[in-house]
């Protein structure tokens, strides 16, 4: 099988992404972000992206969620905007959350779409008609990919920039081969997959890959088994999606929140141990994280 190199990202490049914010700057200069996430069961998922956002700078965040899921969440993150959308009952998006929530990112500068989502029908369509009318770049994630894996993903019907975010067992979905397949072959399906369709694509796992068209395949070198439990995508989906909407292009935004997360999940397991780390003390590390990049 060809060798395929990748580089490692440094702590370097991710601070050369980076500029000093100006003097003069408002809620506006950092951003508007959408974040479409959360089902009746999953609400966790939705807290756990947004708050990732709002502590990775974005400077508007509004989190698009089914009406039902809207009590649980709007005094876990003040600082958040909530779009209640309709649901079918059962606590899922409905067809007719298409409209008012394809409004809101037209004036958006990036999208998140698909952590803690659900699955089904009504859920597939919203993803679809997101991904044909935003003019803003998308983070795909967790459910949103499975809502795409079924169907041959078009890039003529993605009007903006696409980010994906699959772990193996996702990633072989869009496939349709297995996840140990897709372990064996990861350099060779994350470069493929990028140059077929497009897309960055963030392949999540030990030693984390993220791929586009034009761009050197890279590798990162933070993260820790700790990282391993439900949440942890969540909280980097948000990272992602903040960093973009803020103005950094999609494959500085997924090296720089793939490293940054991973850098949180160490600096949460030495002080916490593997075994403890959950995704929301993730979040309480970036603040650091951030104080360094600014110095």
């Amino acid at each position: 099988m060809t060798h395929i190199p990748a580089e490692i990202i440094t702590k370097e490049r991710v601070a050369a992404c980076f500029t000093p914010r100006p003097a003069d700057s408002h809620k506006g200069t950092y951003g508007r972000l959408v974040s479409v996430c959360g089902s009746y069961g999953m609400a966790g998922a939705a807290l756990l992206c947004a708050r990732a956002a709002l502590r990775s700078g974005v400077g508007l965040l509004t989190a698009a969620v089914p009406q039902q899921v809207y009590p649980l969440l709007v005094s876990a993150v003040p600082e958040a905007v909530f779009l209640p959308l309709p649901d079918t009952g059962a606590g899922t998006l409905s067809q007719e959350a298409a409209e008012p929530l394809c409004r809101k990112v037209a004036d958006a500068t990036a999208v998140v779409i698909g952590p803690g989502l659900g699955t089904g029908e009504a859920v597939a369509q919203v993803v679809a008609q997101v991904l044909r009318r935003s003019p803003c770049p998308v983070v795909l994630d967790a459910d949103g990919i499975n809502a795409i894996a079924p169907h041959i993903l078009v890039e003529e019907t993605v009007l903006a920039p696409l980010i994906l975010t699959p772990h193996p067992g996702e990633m072989a979905r869009l496939l349709g081969v297995s996840a140990a397949w897709v372990q064996e072959h990861r350099r060779q399906v994350a470069r493929q997959f990028a140059d077929q369709t497009g897309v960055t694509l963030v392949l999540k796992g030990h030693h984390t890959l993220i791929a586009a068209p034009g761009h050197p395949l890279l590798e990162n070198p933070t993260g820790n088994p700790g990282m391993a439990t439900g949440g942890s995508g969540d909280v980097l989906a948000g990272m992602i999606g903040a960093l973009v909407a803020q103005g950094m292009p999609p494959y500085e935004a997924a090296l720089c929140g793939v490293y940054l997360h991973g850098v949180a999940g160490d600096r949460a397991a030495a002080r916490l141990s593997q075994h403890s780390v959950l995704p929301s003390d993730l979040i309480e590390e970036l603040p650091d994280l951030f104080l360094q990049i600014e110095k």
